[in-house]
């Protein structure tokens, strides 16, 4: 037998932790408590050259902990010889974990482990027990984790947001779980929109708020006080990020919604928060006050989902009014916007996805000049507006798309469906606090409970997306029904303008179909079709032998008729 090494003693890590793992013996096992325990204890040991490593806030289920990772470190460099806790249950919850650290690591180190209240104490020798109290306080981690997130699922389903408020609002002081406008950052987001809406891009934006030294929203919260999670910037607090604005211009909540459910974890011993699908979440509309009215909302989306980021040329300039607006008829790709590199002076529209210059699909270029669509587009609006001016009556019936009673009827038949659906999820909300109650009470076994709560949250699932799809189609519904009102409102705004802008454009026209030309000469033929907003194609009266010209520049005149075939 070899001689026992005479053992150097080091700095004893009194650890403690505490979390809200701990439900009811949080009192008990506050910090001030267990430094108060461990430092008689490790009196009565001998044991005087002691030092504290602490976790306030952090579960017992991973080791990613600062005061944890800390005493790991003076381990590594040999200043620890002892580790001492108050329970098994202080060091973690995850018994796999706990018992590489007590059996593996800390005899590889040659660091003597006391766990006092559960008579641990590895000079001693293994004790037999000391697995299965790690396994009962997972088990006690999983049983608070399930009741935490039952708690959470309940709240979330009545309406209660279970984030943080967004940039722009703020907690209400009279009432924590409503939101309420934050004046100041309130008027950066309508900001951030408005330019979009205007055709500025989000890195164009970016530069715009850093140049006015508006500060981010992650140091606005620092400033403030507020709880964010995320490190507070070092260098530049005026530094915007693109990820950051997108986040904004993407955010429903801006419209008064609340929505749950974004997120979700894979379990209670893994934290990382996990991108839900939008078929899981639950929203609830117009619960707070909106800082963004939803028509521009959805304007804004309308413009995101088409823009593609794309690194302009410089020679290209500031952006056309009506990119992403031009449609390739053929392929359905969108037209980019060029300047010509012999005459600036030419501006044109070609198809992003042509076979010779992008290496695409679509076998014709679509060349369009960007002042022969300005011209006719603006001339169309001009006669829809003199139209409206001669005769409403002659403008609504041409705006009319489908029959108030056929609109009715597919109403009635939503509204019922929607009904049905939300009166069954409510009632899976019921079963599932009943059977939950009654798995505490032993009148359902586990197994049972695992099965039947399955069941329910598949069925409350497919309720959920049959219910946000009830629910869009409603909204497109009102949409029709006051898709003449807002389109008759867009045509009296462009009234009052002299010259069309890009939030005008985007307020009237959907998208425009792109021919490629036919014909050569004075032949030369190109079709255009305007697709407008709540009211699709329009043909504005006009005789079948006139024929409406522009004069595009010196030398051109264009003759087009607005027959759609």
């Amino acid at each position: 037998m070899q001689p026992k090494k005479k053992k150097v003693e080091g700095i004893t890590a009194l650890y403690c932790r505490l979390s809200k793992d701990d439900g009811q013996d949080a009192e008990s096992n506050s910090i001030s408590n267990q430094k108060t325990f461990l430092a008689q204890k490790a009196n009565e040991y001998g044991l005087t050259d002691t030092r504290y490593y602490v976790d306030d806030g952090y579960t017992g289920t991973n080791f990613n902990r600062p005061g944890f990772q800390k005493m790991l470190e003076d381990i590594e460099l040999g200043y620890v010889t002892t580790v001492m806790v108050k329970d098994l249950s202080r060091l973690g919850r995850h018994y796999v974990e706990v018992g590489n650290y007590t059996d593996t690591y800390f005899p590889e180190h040659d660091v003597r482990f006391i766990a006092v209240n559960d008579m641990v104490d590895s000079d001693e020798g293994e004790n037999e027990l000391a697995p299965f109290r790690n396994v009962m306080n997972e088990m006690y981690a999983r049983d608070i984790s399930r009741k935490i997130r039952c708690s959470h699922r309940l709240r979330g389903n009545m309406g209660e947001p279970l984030s943080q408020p967004p940039y722009g609002y703020m907690k209400s002081p009279e009432n924590k779980k409503r939101w309420i406008i934050d004046p100041e950052p309130a008027e950066i987001v309508r900001t951030i929109f408005k330019l979009t809406l205007d055709g500025q891009g989000v890195e164009t934006i970016c530069h715009y708020l850093q140049d006015r030294k508006i500060i981010i929203p992650l140091e606005y919260w620092f400033e403030k006080g507020l709880p964010r999670g995320g490190k507070r910037p070092q260098s530049n607090p005026y530094h915007w990020r693109m990820n950051t604005v997108q986040k904004i211009l993407r955010n429903q909540e801006y419209c008064g919604d609340v929505i749950n459910f974004k997120t979700y974890s894979k379990s209670f011993k893994n934290k990382k928060r996990i991108e839900n699908p939008e078929e899981n979440w639950v929203i609830f509309r117009d619960v707070h006050e909106p800082i963004i009215d939803r028509e521009t909302f959805e304007l804004v989306q309308r413009k995101l989902s088409r823009t593609k980021r794309r690194k302009p040329k410089p020679e290209n300039g500031e952006k056309n009014i009506f990119s992403d607006l031009l449609v390739c008829a053929d392929c359905g790709k969108k037209l980019w916007y060029h300047v010509n590199t012999l005459n600036p002076n030419i501006h044109f529209f070609a198809c992003s996805n042509y076979e010779k210059d992008y290496r695409g699909t679509c076998k014709t270029r679509h060349y369009l000049r960007a002042d022969a669509i300005e011209q006719i587009v603006t001339n169309e609006l001009k006669r829809l507006a003199a139209l409206l001016e001669c005769d409403e009556n002659a403008f609504v019936a041409l705006l009319q798309q489908q029959s108030d009673k056929e609109q009715q009827e597919e109403r009635k038949r939503i509204e019922s469906d929607l009904q049905k659906a939300s009166s069954r999820s409510e009632q899976l909300v019921t079963l599932y606090e009943k059977l939950y109650e009654d798995n505490l009470a032993g009148k359902v076994t586990d197994e049972w409970f695992a099965q039947l709560s399955q069941k329910y949250d598949r069925e409350r699932l497919e309720l959920k997306a049959k219910i946000a799809e009830y629910r869009i189609r409603l909204n497109n519904l009102e949409l029709q029904k006051r898709g003449t009102e807002l389109f008759t409102a867009a045509i009296r705004k462009f009234m009052e303008m002299e010259t069309l802008t890009a939030p005008l454009l985007w307020e009237l026209i959907d998208h425009i179909d792109v021919y490629e030309t036919e014909g050569t000469g004075k032949n030369r033929t190109q079709r255009i079709t305007i697709c407008y907003r709540f009211v699709g194609y329009l043909e504005v009266p006009v005789p079948d032998d006139v024929l409406l010209a522009l004069d595009m520049r010196r030398g051109v005149r264009v003759n087009y008729t607005t027959k759609a075939g």
